[in-house]
This record gives C-alpha cells, sequence and structure tokens, in this order.
C-alpha cells in the first residue's frame, strides 16, 4: 500500500535554526496521525512541508507516492484546518464551505450542494444561511472542517484545531474528529502540544523535540513504555527516579521511570515499595494526589479519592509492581 505521506531525511533550516533535522517519517493512508511536541519542537514546520508552505531545504517529501518538492500549496491533495479558522465573516456559512470550490471555477449550484452536504457531514446542516459571527466557536471550527472536506482531500492537515475551545467543547469535538476520521477514511494528520488530544484521537502519535522525532508508535506503547527522560517527563505525568533510587529498588543504576497511578496503599510479596512523608495532598476528584518526600526526590501518586492519607509530615509507604517501573535511555 502506497504511504499517504513519506519523509525520507528532511530538513528545514531558518538560519542557524534547525527547525526540522533530517526527519524519516511514514504515515499510512486512512491512518489518523499526530505529531506531538513542545512549542519549536519542529512539528508545525513538518506540516508545513506536507501542506507547501515550506519547501524543505533536504531530504524528499513524497505524497501518495508524488514528490511534492517544489510542488505549490493548490497543487497538492491534502487541505489544512488552522487554529484561528480564518473564516470569511462577510459571506454565509455556505459561501464558506464553498469558497474553495468557487476558486476552482466549480458552478454555483453543484459547489452550494457539495457544501451543503459537508455542512451535514458535521452536524451544521440548516446553517448555511448564517453569518461566522452568529455561530460559537465550536460551530466556527465545523465550519473549518467542512470547508477543508468538501474539497475531498487525501490528506487532512490539522493545525491545533481545537486550542481555541474551552476544555469540555474540546473534549466532545475530539470524539468528533475522531468517529469523522473513521467514517470518511481520509488521512488526519494532527499538530499539538496537548497529550492528551493526541493519545485519545490518533492511532499512532510521534513526539518532536528539537527537531528531531524523539519517539513514536502506538498511544499506549508511548505512554507506558517511554524511552528518555524528555520523553517520560513530557508525555503525561511521570516521575523519573534518579540512578540511585532505582538502584535501591532494583539492584541496578539506571533512569527509570513510573507513573502516578501505578501506586497503591495495597501491600503484596511481588510489588516493590517507597517510603517517604506526605509533603502535600491534593483533591482533583476522581484521585487524591500526593507528593511524598523519598530521600532526595519528590514522588507523585494517584491514588483513589476514598483512602485516607496521613497528614503533612507522616509517614506513608506506597506499593506498586516491578512490570511498572520502565526503564529509559542514558540519554536526557
Amino acid at each position: 500500500m502506497t504511504a499517504a505521506v513519506t519523509f525520507r531525511s528532511v530538513s528545514r533550516h531558518f538560519g542557524a535554526v534547525k527547525a526540522v533535522d533530517s526527519v524519516d517519517l511514514e504515515i499510512a493512508e486512512g491512518e489518523f496521525f499526530a505529531m506531538l511536541g513542545p512549542s519549536g519542537s519542529g512539528k508545525t514546520t513538518c506540516l508545513r512541508l506536507i501542506a507547501g508552505f515550506e519547501q524543505p531545504d533536504g531530504g524528499e517529501i513524497s505524497i501518495l507516492g508524488q514528490s511534492a518538492n517544489g510542488v505549490p500549496p493548490w497543487k497538492r491533495h491534502v487541505n489544512t484546518v488552522f487554529q484561528d479558522y480564518a473564516l470569511f465573516p462577510h459571506m454565509t456559512i455556505l459561501d464558506n464551505v464553498a469558497y474553495g470550490l468557487m476558486v476552482r471555477g466549480i458552478d454555483k449550484v453543484t459547489r452550494h450542494k457539495a457544501a451543503e452536504e459537508a455542512l451535514e457531514l458535521v452536524k451544521l446542516g440548516g446553517y448555511g444561511g448564517r453569518k461566522t459571527g452568529q455561530l460559537s466557536g465550536g460551530q466556527r471550527q465545523r465550519v473549518a472542517l467542512a470547508r477543508a472536506l468538501v474539497n475531498k482531500p487525501s490528506v487532512l492537515l490539522l493545525d491545533e484545531p481545537l486550542g481555541a475551545l474551552d476544555l469540555k467543547l474540546r473534549e466532545a469535538m475530539q470524539e468528533e474528529l475522531k468517529g469523522l476520521q473513521k467514517r470518511l477514511g481520509i488521512t488526519f494528520i494532527l499538530v499539538t502540544h496537548d497529550q492528551g488530544e493526541a493519545l485519545s484521537m490518533a492511532d499512532r502519535v510521534a513526539v518532536f523535540n528539537q527537531g528531531r522525532i524523539v519517539q513514536s508508535g502506538a498511544p499506549e506503547d508511548i505512554y507506558n513504555r517511554p524511552k528518555t527522560r524528555f520523553f517520560a517527563d513530557f508525555v503525561g505525568s511521570s516521575n523519573i527516579l534518579p540512578p540511585a533510587l532505582s538502584e535501591s529498588l532494583t539492584g541496578t543504576k539506571r533512569w527509570t521511570s513510573l507513573r502516578p497511578e501505578a501506586f497503591t496503599l495495597e501491600t503484596g510479596n511481588d510489588r516493590l515499595s517507597l517510603a517517604g512523608q506526605v509533603e502535600a495532598s491534593s483533591f482533583m476528584g476522581a484521585v487524591r494526589r500526593i507528593a511524598l518526600k523519598v530521600g532526595e526526590s519528590t514522588i507523585h501518586a494517584n491514588l483513589p479519592a476514598g483512602v485516607t492519607i496521613p497528614t503533612e509530615g507522616e509517614t506513608i509507604t506506597l506499593h506498586f509492581t516491578p512490570e511498572a517501573l520502565n526503564w529509559l535511555e542514558d540519554a536526557v
């Protein structure tokens, strides 16, 4: 099967800054792929390279098996949904959605019919006659999505599309985007700095740092088995245990990571344990998050909210299975 997008040693430099540094990447057709990383990590530049808004300084980019190097954006079978939506306030919703088809010379009847179908697809049927100022943030996001989908792209690029929405609406849209991608079978490529967003929606996630991919794989794999200290610290919330503390637990002197949800107060012969003083305790709804001082380290644990926790300054022992401990590479 032909890959939807392929990078072969792709680089993009801005002066001395290596925004993308010899990246190799292959995204399958029909895959929901997420590029995750902090600001300046290279993920957005990679998206712009796929869209054609940037051209590589080195390497080869292919879209559906065809070289995209030097190909302008309007000749690529991709569309982009931006965070700011970029809708035209003077146009109706229907004309906003149909705009790309108008530019391509599609007649009014045909393009309006296609726009109405796209609005139905994003659950905005009947909204075509309204203006953008009459819509909520979530509805405007759907219009931007419909405008991209009406062109029937092979690859849909999503540049922080949910960043302007409040938490509850963002979570609802995550479910809708994932469901929409499954129904359409189009390749979705999402750029985000929100770990929960990437892990909940994508089939596969690539985490970027300093212009390179530091780890990629299925969400469950990268969350449970991070390879480096940067990765373990960035993706989700994780305790990074220094070599001396790991050695006291296992006899092996290496950096390790341990997720807060791995801990329990229940003892067992097959479990390892950490004892220390409670520094802080916070109620967070379903869980209570505690900070435990263990030697020179502070360990965070998420325990069921109903568990009785000693007061600050008292000693508590946490237990976890050896399998929960993840060995990290020596590199930061």
